[in-house]
């Protein structure tokens, strides 16, 4: 059945303006004023109500193994959360540790989504080592449509590697076109501090923070950037969290150096103080890179307005409370992450367009556009045109309500933003024209979710 979505006003990237939609077969075929209605075509009246291109997560976990235990969500709650909130493509970050296989590594996590997800995805693939058969690996791996790897320069003798792995994984993919996600810390730094504030009987979730500060992401960032420029690869940093990494990031990119940055919701909005509160309060809050102290929001803010900061993501990451315990007696035990994508589109919404931090057209830039450009979904995702795919958000900027675990889809059993007020949601959501979303509510079809291949572009 074809759709006809009229009286919207459509707002993308670089346009705003009144007119309806048609879509047919999954894609949109018209975009214009007064189109007629077919036969047979169903008819949504988006009067007073914005329509947006379907939003983007560009990085999630969903299937994670981590800190011996495991992600709360699955790719059907995890979907069907970030479909709640406006999310109709997601990137999940595929993570087999240093002592698994890459390729049955990917296989396994390829098969965990595949017929599960309600709404489309693709993955990032972490190198985790680099040994002599992973350069095979990992051609496979872009041949079968994953065009992006993950580095971890944190998280020692599991995810992490070495600089010549770094160096390795970076000359590979200059080679190859793809570009290389990284988690911007100093491995030695945090596990040497660690160490002394364990030592030292500073075990409570409140020394997170002290035990990968400011100064460590900031070299982290730095030291990516250096290896980008000395390779010809290009880079993008993950959750940066802090003015010190911002300064990095900017600076290299005002040298020439091929990168872009992300930060992630909780980072503009929650600050370190959650998290230094005692026991599993503060360590529900508990993420990495770690809450900041709250000078940093403003200059987030900024970054993001300015264009600095490229994409918001969530990094979303769901761990029970009765999880984030088994860090009862150290927090380097406690389970890092923090749920985010059912929320982010409504936060990133009520607290920056809403206050005027950012316009409406840069909100759907940083949420959608950006990461569809950047990651090789562009045009088919990220914009509303003819021929893109009928991923949309019909957006109620009438609504008022507020976050809780009572109402929310992730499966988890607290949030972090409880009872934080919105000004607007999804009223409904499409996935390749099938309403999937309508009024707060899943509607639609589990498993209608594809993987999306994906093309090098950064030749």
């Amino acid at each position: 059945m074809s759709m006809l979505i009229k009286n919207g006003e459509i707002v993308t990237g670089d346009s705003r303006f009144f007119a309806d939609i048609f879509v047919e077969n999954e894609t949109i075929t018209a975009i214009g004023i007064d189109l007629p209605i077919p036969a047979d075509c169903e008819v949504i009246d988006a009067s007073g109500k914005f329509v947006f291109p379907g939003f983007i997560d560009p990085h999630v976990h969903i299937y994670l193994p981590f800190m011996s235990t495991f992600a709360k969500d699955t790719h059907e709650t995890a979907s069907i959360a970030g479909l709640i909130g406006g999310t109709t493509s997601y990137i999940e970050m595929c993570c087999p540790s240093r002592l698994d296989d890459a390729w049955e590594g990917y296989q396994l996590w390829k098969s965990k989504a595949d017929g599960n997800s309600a709404s489309d995805y693709s993955f990032h693939m972490a190198v985790t080592k680099f040994g002599p058969e992973t350069a095979n690996q990992l051609r496979k791996i872009v041949n079968d449509g994953t065009a992006s790897f993950k580095i971890f320069l944190s998280y020692k003798n599991f995810f992490g590697v070495e600089d010549g792995e770094m160096y390795e994984t970076l000359r590979l993919a200059k080679e190859l076109g793809v570009i290389v996600t990284a988690h911007c810390e100093n491995a030695e730094l945090v596990s040497r501090l660690q160490s002394e504030l364990i030592g030292s009987g500073k075990t409570g979730p409140e020394w997170h923070e002290a035990s990968r500060p400011e100064s460590v992401e900031a070299e982290g960032t730095h030291r990516f950037a250096t290896f980008l420029a000395n390779t010809g690869a290009t880079g993008y940093v993950v959750h940066l969290s802090c003015e010190p990494a911002l300064k990095m990031a900017t600076d290299a990119k005002a040298n020439g150096t091929k990168l872009f940055v992300e930060s992630v919701i909780p980072h503009f909005l929650l600050d370190k103080t959650l998290a230094e509160q005692k026991g599993v309060e503060g360590m529900k809050h508990v993420m990495s890179p770690p809450l900041r102290d709250a000078r940093n929001h403003e200059r987030l803010w900024n970054g993001l307005s300015a264009g600095q900061i490229d994409t918001v993501a969530t990094d979303h990451c769901p761990f029970d409370l009765s999880q984030k315990l088994l860090g009862a007696d150290s927090f380097t035990q406690i389970p890092n992450g923090i749920p985010g994508i059912e929320d982010r589109v409504n936060l990133l919404y009520s607290r920056g367009v809403c206050t005027g931090k950012i316009d409406l057209h840069q909100f759907v830039n940083v949420a959608s556009t950006n990461a569809a450009k950047i990651f090789g979904l562009f045009p088919k995702k990220g914009t509303i045109a003819v021929g893109s795919d009928a991923d949309l958000v019909i957006y109620d900027r009438d609504y008022r309500g507020k976050i809780s675990v009572k109402t929310q889809y992730t499966n988890n059993d607290y949030n972090a933003f409880e009872g934080t007020e919105i000004y607007g949601r999804p009223w409904i959501v499409t996935v390749r024209g099938k309403i999937q979303v309508h009024n707060g509510s899943f509607v639609g079809e589990k498993g209608l979710g594809r993987f999306i291949p994906r093309k090098p572009q950064y030749f």
